[in-house]
């Protein structure tokens, strides 16, 4: 009997989805142990608290609840509905995407993974670049807040302008459905709602904060005799996460953080212990990148949970 079209076109779907699914694995696998290795092999005075660290992985897992939250409630601003459990899977799974060598891979991710999970063409795409523009635009007034002078005001208010530009192009009704116009789509795309556009910057601002509570803690659960302030934690960790994203020559970011981490956290905890916490944040936060992408395979979406409330 001869496969139908339709059945080969599927298979070869199937067989691709495998490959990029192994393809990210050994990635992610070689970025856990090369910074395990390179942390292992430093020679600093570590004095590992495990509960410290225990606590710097649970501010992880809450800040990831507030991005999810962040882009589910994206979502909600354009009338599409997705289950926690299912976004939760499909932000897990795209954010390994960081690990392959470009930056679209993770922003592609998000959208067919969303698409799959019900949610309309044109809000898939959008959100993805609202949620990135959120958070380097919170991110950089995070920076801005607690640690002025950890880089030039001037490149700060880039990042803001910027994101407020791409925010409000697609808040702004006629340039909204002029973008789903050139892109194509079947259904118009209506303007973000500025309402999700506030709660989704307040939650992003929350990660933000949460992920500097998970980077104090590392800190104190690893290095004994410095204290690192947390303001200054927070600051860092914002500035060297967005500088990392933003390099587009560095898979996950990986070697810009750790630059910016060690030249700014070495006033506080010496040159040893700001590379240790930086490597040791590094190999906690893939772990925990690939934990919750594994967690949160299962939660496939269920047809009820994802509707569209605009026609």
């Amino acid at each position: 009997m001869t496969p139908s079209p339709g059945s080969q076109a599927r298979g070869w779907l199937w067989a691709v989805q495998g490959l990029v699914t192994l393809v990210v694995v050994v990635l992610v696998a070689r970025s856990i142990g090369r910074n395990w290795a390179e942390f292992r092999a430093l020679h600093a005075d570590v004095t590992i608290k495990p509960l410290w660290i225990a606590g710097s992985a649970l501010a992880v897992c809450a800040s990831y609840v507030m991005h999810i939250e962040s882009w589910r409630q994206i979502l909600h601003g354009w009338g599409q509905r997705i289950g926690f459990g299912a976004a939760a899977r499909t932000w897990s799974l795209a954010n390994l995407g960081r690990y392959v060598p470009g930056k679209v891979w993770s922003v592609a991710g998000l959208v067919v993974l969303a698409q799959r999970a019900g949610v309309q063409t044109a809000p898939a795409a959008a959100s993805a670049f609202v949620a990135q523009a959120l958070a380097v635009g919170t991110g950089a007034a995070v920076v801005a807040a607690v640690t002025p002078h950890a880089t030039s005001p001037l490149r700060l208010a880039a990042a803001g302008l910027a994101a407020l530009a791409t925010v409000g192009v697609l808040t702004w009704a006629p340039t909204a459905r002029w973008l789903g116009r050139l892109a194509g789509t079947a259904a118009p795309l209506e303007p973000l709602r500025p309402t999700a556009v506030v709660t989704s910057a307040t939650l992003t601002t929350l990660g933000w904060v949460t992920y500097g509570a998970a980077f104090w803690l590392l800190a104190h659960g690893l290095i004994a005799d410095r204290a690192l302030p947390f303001a200054v934690a927070t600051g860092v960790f914002a500035l060297g996460y967005i500088l990392g994203w933003l390099a587009l020559f560095a898979p996950g970011g990986v070697g810009v953080r750790e630059l910016v981490f060690v030249g700014l956290l070495t006033p506080s905890l010496g040159s040893g212990g700001a590379l240790v916490v930086s490597l040791a944040s590094r190999v906690l936060l893939t772990a925990m990148e690939a934990t919750a992408a594994l967690v949160t395979l299962p939660l496939r979406h269920r047809p009820q949970e994802s509707t569209s409330e605009r026609s």
